[in-house]
């Protein structure tokens, strides 16, 4: 077949595509948070592993208020909504979340208040109210009140002298009525409940097992010691969600970091976009509210039981062996353990092959630290590369590259200081880096830098040597203990070279954009994968080999999409294994019958990405931090690498072979957008576990094998 009759087989555009082709990205997202729900209902969890659920989707929710739903509200406003890809009005959309919304935040209450809760009274943990602990357990949490929480309340009236405080996003608090003794006038209050403390305080002394009361029970019994001489008539709970998203002007910033840090303190101050209810709130209270707040009644969730259960994680993680998944072993890495039992360092191991580790399988500390904190303390290494995007607050890699910067070594660090939520936590581990003389930047104006990159400059026999490691995951020792990812360690000259080129391009102004072992957006990416899905689409009407197997986070970029309709109309099977949010539509016919759609969902958070060509039977792979979203592949800084060796190839294909196969437990994407949990089989006994077999998988391995 001819290029020409290629190319008209495969047109450019959508125009030849069903307008209905997409599932809204919203729903789609709440359709994945319903995934982790599912999981905190699922009897067959230990039961501690469903209350960390509850409390992940708790924390995923909040999430999705303050940043999508804050955005769709603030496009409306402004008159910068569009109709969505899915064909629904900015409105219609924000109807559709609202609805969702609330029918998912009722099922998570009643789950708690009618299965939770009474299944870890069962185990001999009790979360309880104060009218059921004895007179003792009573007296011991009022001077606990005494002594840690009264010096720590600030409570704010409401008057013609004092006027409606500013209720900070995402804080627990207490309405307060009372009514003056003199006058009988009704009065408003506010009380926070102080973030500092535990959210659910243990009883001292309980005398059977292990029991919580929640901190604002425990403050609304004491509310008489804040208002003394006023009579305390009622009191309610309620949480205010707030737009949380940032705004920074990196064209007018002169100084990012002072930039950013202006635009932090105005986040507090963002608009309300949810208002979180006791059920049993007083009508004028809640009036008030509404109307202090700008609320409107859509806007409102009425719940029974405790507010705010992303505090469940203190109970989450209670040793409670029995109650958790059975512990798995985590290993170092095959050949990386065959070096440290021979006594040579990690660049000899990588001077012999590539090295790809999958953690949380596979230790993080031995292998990535580890290669950084060598680097750092070996006299033969000149300089030390590396982006950080996301770390954790008393980070050995942080540490490490301080060390090396003290040791007389030209050190650079990338900091992406606009990762959403971390930008405090960055803008210190910054400063702290500069004090100690590594040489700090960061990024390029208008994108955020988002890939995983080291890279580190030896002496070896009278010549420098690179050594990279690029990954999906953060260079974060704590989330990568439970963050799914695969990272590559190796001494490639053809990946140092373009490694380098992109580091230059990163913090000075080289303008060289072409790379022979990496894509890298904001114009490689798209570009490299649209090319291999449509020439998978030529090799399948050619009557050739051909497959597309793609693991990622989100698939919601409408090109990608396209391109991937196109080639199952083609012919070619594809299988996409998607955590979150997934608009392309499986499964309909004459459009993508070749397409199937999987979702795992467990004790780790599935993060890598991972992009298979069948390529004639010569597979072509890449993994790299670069999900199918818009920012990821036109706004932000994203790396692949591809993968040679041949183990490493023949491990994608099997970790597709597992995740993808009807005898795995996993959730199954419907032509409708629904997801279906083992494709609709109401038992799920039977059914592999996906994290559990990789695991034994690779603690069945050994040097040498695949």
């Amino acid at each position: 077949m001819s290029e020409e009759t290629m190319a008209i087989t495969l047109p450019p555009n959508g125009h030849d595509l069903p307008h209905d082709r997409f599932i809204d990205r919203e729903l789609s997202w709440l359709s994945f948070n319903a995934r982790v729900l599912e999981l905190a209902e699922d009897e067959t969890l230990p039961l501690l592993e469903r209350v960390n659920f509850l409390g992940i989707f708790a924390s995923n929710l909040d999430e999705f208020f303050m940043v999508r739903v804050a955005g769709l509200k603030r496009r409306i406003a402004t008159g910068l909504a569009v109709t969505s890809s899915a064909g629904s009005e900015p409105q219609e959309v924000l109807t559709r979340i609202s609805q969702a919304a609330h029918a998912l935040q009722e099922r998570h209450s009643k789950l708690f208040i009618e299965k939770i809760e009474p299944q870890l009274e069962a185990s001999r943990i009790n979360i309880t109210s104060w009218n059921k602990l004895e007179q003792t357990e009573q007296e011991a949490l009022t001077d606990y009140y005494r002594k840690l929480i009264f010096p720590v309340l600030t409570p704010l009236a409401v008057d013609p002298a004092h006027p409606f405080p500013y209720i900070s996003g995402l804080s627990l608090n207490i309405a307060v009525m009372v009514r003056h003794p003199e006058n009988d006038s009704r009065l408003f209050a506010r009380v926070k409940v102080p973030p500092t403390l535990p959210r659910f305080v243990r009883v001292p002394g309980a005398s059977s097992g292990v029991r919580f009361v929640p901190l604002e029970e425990i403050i609304g019994q004491h509310l008489g010691s804040l208002f003394e001489g006023m009579e305390v008539v009622q009191h309610h709970n309620f949480r205010v969600t707030r737009n949380e998203d940032l705004d920074v002007d990196e064209d007018e910033a002169e100084n990012l970091l002072q930039a950013l840090e202006a635009e932090l303190l105005r986040r507090r101050f963002g608009p309300a976009v949810r208002l979180e209810v006791s059920r049993t709130i007083d009508k004028e209270v809640l009036e008030l509210l509404m109307e202090e707040l700008d609320i409107e009644e859509e806007d409102v969730y009425s719940l029974e039981g405790p507010l705010d259960l992303t505090g469940l994680s203190d109970i989450a993680f209670m040793k409670r062996v029995d109650l958790h998944y059975p512990p798995h072993s985590r290993v170092t890495n095959r050949y990386l353990k065959t070096a440290s039992d021979e006594g040579v360092s990690i660049f000899s191991a990588l001077r012999q092959r590539d090295v790809l580790l999958h953690h949380p399988y596979e230790s993080f500390s031995t292998s990535v630290q580890a290669f950084i904190e060598q680097a750092a303390n070996d006299p033969k290494v000149f300089a030390i590369k590396q982006t950080l995007y996301r770390t954790s607050g008393d980070s050995p890699i942080v540490d490490a590259l301080i060390n090396a910067a003290r040791a007389g070594k030209q050190v650079l660090a990338l900091v992406e200081i606009k990762a959403r939520f971390d930008e405090q936590n960055n803008i210190g581990w910054a400063r702290k880096l500069e004090q100690a003389g590594v040489h700090v930047v960061y990024g390029i104006v208008g994108l955020k830098t988002h890939c995983k990159l080291a890279l580190v400059i030896r002496q070896e026999d009278g010549r420098l040597k690179r050594y990279c490691h690029i990954g999906t995951g953060n260079y974060n020792p704590k989330t990568a203990r439970f963050y799914e990812d695969y990272g590559l360690l190796t001494s490639r000259d053809s990946v140092g070279e373009d490694v380098a080129k992109l580091f230059n391009r990163l913090s000075a102004y080289a303008e060289d954009l072409s790379f022979n072992e990496l894509l890298v957006s904001p114009v490689g990416v798209r570009e490299g994968l649209t090319n291999l899905i449509e020439q998978e689409a030529k090799n399948a009407i050619a009557g050739k080999t051909s497959g597309i197997q793609i693991k990622l986070n989100s698939l919601v970029d409408e090109q990608i999409i396209d391109s991937l309709y196109r080639a199952s109309k083609a012919g070619v099977p594809i299988e996409i294994l998607v955590r979150g949010m997934c608009a392309l539509k499986p499964g309909v016919p004459g459009l993508s019958d070749t397409i199937k759609v999987r979702s795992v969902l467990g004790r780790y958070l599935e993060h890598s990405r991972v992009f298979r060509f069948q390529n004639e039977g010569d597979a072509v792979v890449y993994i790299g931090s670069a999900d199918m979203m818009h920012r990821n592949l036109d706004r932000r800084v994203e790396t692949l690498v591809r993968l040679r060796a041949q183990d490493h190839l023949t491990e994608m294909e099997n970790l597709f072979s597992l995740a993808m196969a009807d005898t795995s437990a996993s959730w199954h994407l419907s032509s409708d957008g629904s997801w279906l949990k083992n494709g609709g089989n109401p038992s799920s006994v039977g059914f592999v576990d996906v994290q559990d077999r990789i695991m034994q998988n690779i603690l069945n391995r050994r040097p040498g094998s695949q």
